[in-house]
């Protein structure tokens, strides 16, 4: 007989280096009123010097398990979601379990881009149904800001991304209504050029080389039309799917939790069923594009602020580069 899993506690950390608008204005040609039209961005965090994905996913990690009533030591596995790892190899997964000073369960890094945490959330659950393990802890830790374009040539990207980290423990629960009600998930590999960091990459020889620097090719490079045209088609579909799969109507969804991509997709998609402004999350304002930690730092500030609340059902939705896309929902 499988379990129910449910979310045992949930935590964030976000850099205390707030960066505008006007910020980036001064680095490049752009404005405040051109980077909110177009992708509703106001500031961003960056890192501070010295600080990496596995710090930022350590000091959310930690609040989720306070908020859990756990310590690190009642953890059997750990999942990274990421597309900014610590280092090419090992997994910053890995980086975490030392710094959580914990040894022998098992730690994994997801990449699956912005759909990273979805994907890491969907392990998880299968894992606990199943009772391979009890404990699971799932991350979605992003930095950006080492890593863009502070140029005319790569502002389109450059003014989206933030960095930042979201956690939730994953158990078992003992109620059938309550818990991850349900998760979907798709990819279409046939987009994977239109949003890409093309190099360093193994296909390469050399991995990297001044040309491919020269070119601003371990820049990442979105096709904007295709992605927003995909991302809008493809998170409607995954919520309809899952809503029927679930016998429930947008009526029954208290919260939505949009992956933080662009807020006119958000819109878009909140518009086509109807959501009214205070069941949306649109964070993105604040932190701008954290890939995958964007819907575990949303849901801990959501759940911290009292939103979402024991009894809430709670619809996460997501689109990333691959293109990968999916749905969740779970009841509180």
């Amino acid at each position: 007989m499988s379990l129910r899993s449910k979310i045992l506690g949930t935590g964030r950390f976000v850099p205390e280096n707030v960066v505008t608008n006007e910020d980036l204005a001064k680095r490049f040609n752009t404005t405040d009123e051109w980077i909110q039209q177009r992708t509703g961005v106001k500031e961003r965090r960056y890192i501070l010097p010295g600080q990496g994905p596995a710090e930022l996913a350590e000091k959310a990690s930690r609040a989720a398990l306070e908020a859990a009533g756990l310590a690190p030591s009642d953890l059997d596995f750990i999942l990274v979601a990421t597309q900014t790892p610590e280092h090419q190899f090992p997994g910053t997964s890995c980086y975490l379990q030392a710094r959580l000073g914990i040894k022998g369960c098992p730690a994994l890094d997801v990449a699956c881009q912005c759909t990273g945490f979805l994907h890491g959330l969907a392990i998880a659950d299968a894992y606990v149904r199943t009772g391979a393990y009890k404990r699971i802890l799932v991350v979605g830790a992003e930095v950006h800001s080492t890593g863009l374009q502070f140029t005319d040539a790569g502002r389109h990207v450059t003014v989206l991304f933030g960095d930042g980290a979201g956690a939730v423990v994953v158990g078992a629960g003992d109620d059938p209504e309550r818990g991850i009600l349900s998760i979907e998930l798709h990819a279409d590999g046939s987009f994977a050029d239109d949003l890409t960091v093309p190099a360093p990459g193994s296909v390469f020889q050399p991995r990297i080389d001044a040309d491919m620097l020269a070119k601003g090719m371990h820049y990442p490079r979105m096709n904007g039309k295709v992605v927003f045209k995909e991302a809008v088609t493809s998170l409607i579909a995954t919520i309809k799917s899952t809503l029927a799969t679930n016998h429930l109507t947008i009526a029954d969804v208290d919260f939505f939790i949009p992956h933080q991509a662009n807020m006119r997709i958000n819109e878009a998609v909140a518009k086509e069923f109807g959501f009214g402004e205070g069941k949306v999350d649109h964070s993105i304002q604040r932190y701008g594009n954290c890939a995958a930690a964007s819907v575990p730092i949303a849901f801990d500030e959501h759940v911290r602020a009292g939103r979402i609340k024991p009894g809430s059902t709670v619809l996460f939705a997501t689109f990333a580069a691959g293109f990968t896309w999916g749905s969740a929902l779970l009841r509180m």
